[in-house]
């Protein structure tokens, strides 16, 4: 077994459970940035030729889901010689540098707290760029987690007192005091925060087991069970209806809620026949013991402002779910 083979899957076994390592200092300066910005600490020539190219292609490529291309990270490099000091707290980082192997580990916290690091060397510019292929959707993931964490952290902060919430649907959000209740019935909820131009929005529902089959038409289920929903409840004027976008499929994957299957449906949400959509993510969580799906969805209308880091928040808000 080749040592650069070793040495790949001890990064992807560190990636699964998570590594613990940190620095033997008791004290750890707080890390800094804004949420989904990257710093990329390697040396210029690396960062302005096809190194830089494979970066940006891996980090600064399209999020999914949303109406407008908008980069997954905001990224920002910097040369090996000014990581230091207080350059070196940035929550998200990634370090690359050509030596005479070929590594590639994630630290949690090696610098400041919270933040997560990854460190890259191989021994030419091909091989780096081939370690950045063959883990890119891995890092993304790590990286999109701390994220998710330091979003809700900051929503610890000051949150929505929700006291009716937990009786309609016997569960629990963390949601910043920023929003408010727009629609409450013991049925749905609907809660939003208003925008310079535009809202975020949050909706709580039902519906049972039977609605969302767990097969291959269960993207047009949850559709259909979307599109009749609001039709019902969110109000649009002169009876357009607030529907899933029609020109693009929204992705849907597995994942898993609060220990529960969910599905996650990320796409766009238009008003029929007017000039108004954005982006939407939808948790439908399967809750077996009360015979139904859980539906948890956040959704965004921002017409001259980027959606990307909204949508975060609103997906931190709806992961934070504790169901009773």
């Amino acid at each position: 077994m080749k040592p650069t083979y070793i040495l790949y899957v001890l990064f992807i076994a560190l990636l699964a459970c998570g590594d613990t390592k940190t620095t033997t200092q008791t004290y750890k300066q707080p890390s800094v940035g804004t949420i989904n910005s990257l710093k990329v600490v390697t040396p210029n020539p690396l960062w302005k030729g096809i190194v830089g190219d494979q970066i940006r292609s891996s980090f600064a490529s399209p999020t999914p889901g949303l109406p407008q291309d908008e980069p997954l990270f905001s990224i920002r490099q910097l040369p090996l010689e000014v990581f230091s000091g207080f350059a070196k707290t940035p929550r998200l980082f990634l370090h690359l540098t050509i030596a005479n192997k070929d590594t590639i580990v994630m630290r949690k916290n090696p610098f400041a707290k919270p933040q997560t690091g990854v460190f890259i060397t191989a021994t030419s510019q091909e091989k780096l760029i081939g370690l950045i292929k063959e883990n890119a959707s891995k890092i993304i993931e790590n990286f999109k987690l701390s994220e998710i964490k330091e979003r809700q952290r900051r929503t610890k902060k000051s949150k929505l007192r929700l006291d009716s919430l937990p009786a309609a649907f016997g569960l629990t959000l963390e949601i910043p005091s920023a929003y408010h209740i727009a629609k409450s019935q013991e049925d749905f909820y609907w809660i939003r925060k208003p925008l310079k131009s535009g809202h975020t929005n949050i909706i709580i529902y039902q519906v049972p087991l039977q609605t969302i089959p767990q097969d291959s038409t269960a993207l047009q289920a949850i559709i259909n069970m979307r599109d009749t929903l609001a039709s019902k409840q969110l109000p649009v004027e002169d009876g357009a209806k607030f529907i899933t976008e029609q020109a693009y499929t929204p992705y849907i994957t597995a994942t898993t809620i609060d220990g529960k299957f969910a599905f996650e449906t990320k796409g766009t949400w238009e008003i029929q026949n007017q000039w108004m959509a954005g982006p939407f993510v939808n948790y439908s969580v399967r809750d077996t013991i009360n015979n139904r799906y859980l539906v948890l969805e956040g959704f965004t209308y921002a017409p001259s402002s980027s959606k990307r880091d909204l949508q975060l928040e609103l997906e931190s808000i709806l992961k934070s779910v504790k169901i009773k």
